[in-house]
């Protein structure tokens, strides 16, 4: 999708507050993320986009950059405005986008400013939800006091973005997309003074005092075993929060960029009373993984600096074919990629494209490629021959392509030439699968 217009909304001191509108539901939905965020970056994610679309399936969607960061008007670090005013900035953009009453969905300190609001302007919260929110940030641990500090001295680096997703989202570190992802988005959301002086803002401010004056029904989610805001908080804001309803989600991903589809259930049956469906197509998908052969040795032997800058271009490579055969990158994990092409030929010959890209390089792959229906639930594909591609890709040696028989027989006549590699027994898949070695693309 492409990112939706950005507008501005004026507040009586002049200040600019940017913010989108998505969707045209029954229900007006305004999101507030945390202070980390970006209008137009977050449409470059796709499992973000998919996110906020599936919000704006079932509402009128509108999303800002609070004032101070992203697209909205800056401001020195020692001019942040206090929880208040950006409370009175959510009333603006209400105006500005012909709102006369919303829900409200804050995530981390975006969550407080959205209980400062429905306990301000109970006329204006249909409900309230928040997720990941701290009720008191004490900046006074060695935990904060070692996150500030990092925040001052690597923010907006590849270094300081694995770290967060170290304690944020662990179970994403090996995703080098993500990582330079979420790199720029630090970048474009706030300067590393900002963003320094947005974290011991939200350290200092504490709303346990404000929660009791909220009327508004209230959905609490958190994730049970969130690291960087501990189960216990969201335990305090159920419990002071009149009525409101609490929903310990499975996992630790604190982020809900990557992964949100559980949240939108809640949300969505919270705000309508059911559940929607994630639309879903089953379809025939060549599938393609490749994966760097002798990689722990090379990393041993030039060392992690060398080795990063090996991997960016071993990226910017595999991108390159991908988009010259028509193939859609679905994933990656450490050094291996995960494709899926509307024909099998396709596939294999951009396998062979990447090898003979990547020689110069010193590098090899090997790959797999497998032909079968798929299930396409927005970015995800699922399915047996997901795993079946994963499979054969597993078995094959250096500067080597397996696919399947399946490839070999749709592939007839198109100048591919195959030698038998044997039958084999694939893991977690029934049945002992004949495979094929490309020796000629």
């Amino acid at each position: 999708m492409r990112a939706p217009d950005v507008r501005y909304a004026k507040t009586p001191q002049g200040v600019h507050i940017a913010y989108q509108v998505v969707g045209d539901g029954p229900i007006d939905l305004v999101f507030v993320p945390g202070y980390a965020a970006n209008l137009q970056w977050q449409w470059e994610l796709p499992s973000y986009a998919r996110f906020l679309e599936r919000l704006a399936s079932f509402s009128r969607l509108i999303i800002l950059d609070r004032r101070g960061a992203g697209l909205s008007d800056r401001f020195s670090p020692e001019d942040l405005p206090p929880l208040e005013d950006l409370a009175d900035d959510l009333e603006v953009v209400l105006d500005a986008a012909g709102s006369e009453r919303a829900a409200l969905f804050g995530a981390e300190d975006g969550a407080m400013i959205c209980c400062m609001f429905a306990a301000r302007r109970p006329e204006r919260a249909d409900a309230l939800i928040v997720f990941g929110m701290g009720t008191s940030v004490t900046i006074e641990t060695d935990f904060w006091r070692e996150l500030i500090e990092r925040v001052d001295t690597s923010w907006g680096t590849p270094d300081y973005a694995r770290w967060d997703l170290s304690m944020s989202n662990p179970s994403r570190l090996g995703d080098e997309r993500l990582i330079e992802w979420l790199t720029v988005a630090q970048r474009l959301a706030a300067s590393p003074g900002t963003a320094k002086a947005f974290l011991e803002l939200y350290g200092r401010t504490d709303v346990r005092g404000l929660l009791p004056a909220i009327s508004a029904p209230t959905l609490v989610l958190h994730r049970v075993d969130d690291r960087l805001s501990p189960i216990q908080s969201a335990l305090t804001t159920s419990s002071l929060v009149p009525g409101a309803k609490l929903v310990e989600l499975e996992g630790d991903d604190h982020y809900w960029v990557v992964g949100g589809d559980d949240m939108v259930d809640e949300i969505e049956e919270f705000l309508t009373g059911s559940r929607g469906r994630v639309p879903s197509d089953r379809v025939l998908a060549s599938v393609l993984f490749t994966d760097i052969v002798g990689s722990t040795d090379r990393v041993a032997a030039l060392g992690d600096a060398a080795w990063k800058e090996l991997l960016a271009s071993h990226d910017r490579i595999v991108r390159s074919e991908l988009e010259r055969f028509g193939g859609v990158e679905r994933g990656t994990a450490g050094d291996g990629f995960f494709a899926t092409f509307d024909g099998p030929a396709r596939a294999v010959r951009c396998a062979a494209a990447i090898g003979e890209g990547l020689r110069p390089a010193d590098l090899e792959i090997r790959a797999g490629v497998h032909a079968g229906e798929v299930e396409l639930a927005g970015d995800d594909v699922r399915g047996i021959a997901v795993h079946i591609g994963a499979r054969v890709a597993a078995l094959a040696s250096g500067s080597e392509i397996l696919v399947s028989s399946t490839v070999k027989e749709l592939v007839a006549g198109s100048g591919l030439v195959f030698e038998d590699a044997g039958e084999h027994e694939l893991k977690g898949v029934p049945d002992r699968w004949r495979l094929y070695r490309v020796v000629s693309s």
